[in-house]
């Protein structure tokens, strides 16, 4: 049964309010360790690349080359902000600036060769510390996990787009 504005603050004042409140804490528990962490993975990767960079080099891989208009549209940020959080990627050869195979006067940011393996490397490293954090769960707890998380990011996503906020790092639907 789909909720309304008037039945969420309804479930927020009746019954709930116990387990809402240790909900709200939780989530931001998470977001301060999270953040302070990074969750960077672990071994010498730890902590070594920043949200920022991931989620350009994860788009770029997962969407392949585009312009700076069509990354910044795909990751819900402006264009002046992709530019500068590129910048250092292509400074540090992560990612390639090509023409446009159809107009050569447009330019195309590209994941280098050695930006992918910087990725995979990271990927690699942030998964060794995802099977460390969850151990000692069951199979299917992991994917309740990722299946829950994965809704609470879309439905916050949804209220942020609703409310005219530019929604960055929108969950993958793969």
């Amino acid at each position: 049964m789909p909720t309304t504005p008037e039945m969420s603050m309804d479930m927020t004042t009746v019954g709930d309010t116990g387990l809402l409140d240790t909900l709200q804490h939780e989530v931001a528990v998470f977001a301060r360790r999270a953040e302070q962490t990074r969750l960077g993975g672990v071994g010498q990767v730890r902590n070594s690349m920043d949200r920022a960079a991931y989620l350009l080099l994860n788009r770029l891989d997962k969407e392949g080359p585009m312009g700076v208009k069509a990354l910044a549209a795909s990751m819900g940020i402006d264009s002046s902000t992709v530019t500068r959080q590129v910048a250092p990627l292509v400074d540090t050869g992560l990612v390639k600036r090509t023409s446009h195979p159809e107009d050569g006067r447009a330019v195309v940011l590209q994941l280098s060769p050695r930006g992918l393996a910087r990725l995979e490397e990271v990927r690699s490293s942030r998964r060794r510390l995802m099977a460390e954090l969850t151990q000692d769960w069951e199979p299917e707890e992991r994917e309740a996990f990722c299946t829950l998380l994965t809704r609470f990011n879309v439905a916050l996503s949804s209220r942020m787009s609703a409310q005219g906020v530019p929604v960055t790092d929108e969950p993958d639907a793969s």
